[in-house]
């Protein structure tokens, strides 16, 4: 066989084999999620399609799970209405979806008080460090929303920008 023959062969060969390897992309079609309901003190998370929930995640919050975040290191996750802003496919956490936190009235009060009203909230996976944090204690993030990595994985599939989060306490 001429050698060209034979490199196209392998190519098509390890593109195949490279197809099957596992990978953190997932696709969904199921129905469209349009909104999300985020339950802190249930610590749950709710897809919801309409006003049916397609799936529920139990959730990590932040290290000081109780009440609003109102300034960058208070360890709270934000309550009220948000969207999904952004993804971040090489996050440290596997994958994350991002929070459209601080919104205008979150900046204001912060700055009234002198501080800042931080942001980077994401729904996220374990990573290396959540792995083990989590097994310590349920709520172990920064102010962001964990789950495990297969969840988050289903979860960067399911949302898409412009969603509406809705945290409640």
């Amino acid at each position: 066989m001429k050698n060209w023959v034979v490199r196209v062969l392998a190519l098509g060969l390890i593109l195949g084999l490279a197809a099957c390897a596992p990978s953190k992309f997932k696709t969904y079609d199921g129905p469209p999620i349009t909104q999300v309901i985020v339950k802190k003190g249930e610590r749950k998370m709710y897809m919801v399609s309409g006003n049916r929930a397609v799936k529920v995640y139990d959730i990590g919050l932040g290290t000081q799970p109780i009440g609003h975040k109102n300034f960058e290191g208070d360890g709270k996750t934000p309550e009220g209405v948000y969207y999904i802003d952004r993804r971040n496919p090489n996050s440290r956490y596997h994958l994350s979806v991002g929070v459209s936190y601080p919104n205008p009235q979150d900046t204001a009060f912060a700055l009234s008080q002198g501080q800042s009203p931080g942001g980077d909230i994401f729904i996220h996976g374990q990573g290396p460090e959540g792995k083990v944090l989590s097994k310590q204690r349920r709520d172990w993030t920064v102010g962001c929303i964990a789950v495990t990595d297969d969840e988050v994985e289903d979860i960067y599939a399911m949302l898409r920008d412009g969603t509406p989060i809705i945290i409640a306490p």
